[in-house]
């Protein structure tokens, strides 16, 4: 009604799972009450979950942020490691997809022990104990990458709050001072941990140029695909090739994608399940590729502030 009332035609919504979802329902409810939308999902989540395109705007940024700074702080540990920390627990977004604590993994290359708990794989306390033990003991310090969605085997999150979020998921936050003290108690070993949250994907001083430029041609793409008639669609980033890079932007039908999570394949994770395998390093490398930086004022970032000045009402306030 709102839509009509203002003549809307075109309905473009950034986002991720539950954004599409929402996305293609809008679509199919305009249908149904006889005013059809063109409604365009467009990619962005830095989980990195939504199926078919290869990957989505904001996670190569996030993954690049996440892997500079698990190679720093390492190296921030690696100095004191003989005389004081041994363990450094970094807790990453991802609730039921480990994409971004995969990309702690690519510090490995950069010499840096690492262990990584993935969502995908169950928790299993003696065999993470272990490992740590055993890297601690050949390097003399461990970095931990461990994502929020990280569960035991029936389910229950090492960060499990208690409470939920506005889609009526579990709230996570946590898994960091968890999986710490956990070695602190069994270890003995001295640790340091920190939560990513918000600073991970608030990151614009430290985003991939591959990242940025992908967010700008599937913006353009969407409003393409309006224009040429298409409705309840998604454009898509399709790999063509590893290295060299290459890609092209596609477009998947929404009824493909809502409610639809991409998991981190198996074959992404070593065996053992706490680390990532060349076939995922050669996935995530070319996504944190180049910088762009945004202009700097005074020695901070300048970012565009929107005025988000809303139109003339032109229908009686919705009630419940």
């Amino acid at each position: 009604e709102v839509f009509k009332a203002h003549n809307i035609g075109y309905f473009f919504y950034n986002g991720g799972g539950d954004s599409a979802d929402t996305c293609f329902k809008v679509s199919q409810l305009s249908e149904q009450m006889g005013y059809p939308i063109q409604a365009i999902h467009v990619p962005k989540t830095v989980d990195n979950d939504l199926p078919i395109t290869d990957c989505c705007p904001g996670f190569g940024s996030v993954a690049k942020y996440i892997a500079v700074s698990t190679l720093e702080a390492s190296y921030d540990v690696r100095s004191m490691a003989k005389t004081s920390t041994k363990v450094f627990v970094l807790e990453v977004m991802g609730r039921h997809a480990g994409w971004i604590a995969a990309a702690g993994g690519l510090v490995e290359d950069h010499g840096i022990p690492v262990v990584i708990l993935f969502p995908e794989i169950e928790f299993d306390q003696k065999k993470f104990l272990a490992r740590v033990d055993k890297l601690v003991k050949e390097h003399g310090y461990c970095t931990v990458v461990v994502s929020e969605g990280c569960h035991y085997p029936d389910g229950k999150f090492l960060a499990e709050q208690g409470t939920r979020d506005a889609f009526g998921h579990a709230q996570l936050g946590g898994a960091a001072p968890v999986v710490a003290n956990m070695i602190k108690d069994a270890l003995g070993h001295k640790f340091h941990w920190a939560v990513a949250d918000y600073l991970q994907r608030a990151a614009r001083h430290i985003a991939s140029k591959t990242d940025v430029k992908q967010a700008y041609e599937l913006g353009k793409k969407a409003v393409e695909l309006a224009i040429k008639g298409h409705n309840s669609v998604m454009p898509t980033v399709d790999r063509l090739s590893d290295a060299p890079y290459k890609y092209k932007i596609g477009m998947a039908d929404l009824k493909d994608v809502a409610n639809v999570e991409k998991f981190m394949p198996r074959d992404f994770i070593t065996k053992d399940g706490f680390g990532i395998t060349p076939k995922c390093k050669r996935y995530l490398t070319p996504l944190i590729q180049g910088e762009d930086y945004p202009k700097y004022k005074d020695g901070l970032p300048v970012y565009v502030t929107l005025k988000n000045v809303a139109v003339a009402k032109k229908l009686a306030a919705f009630k419940l």
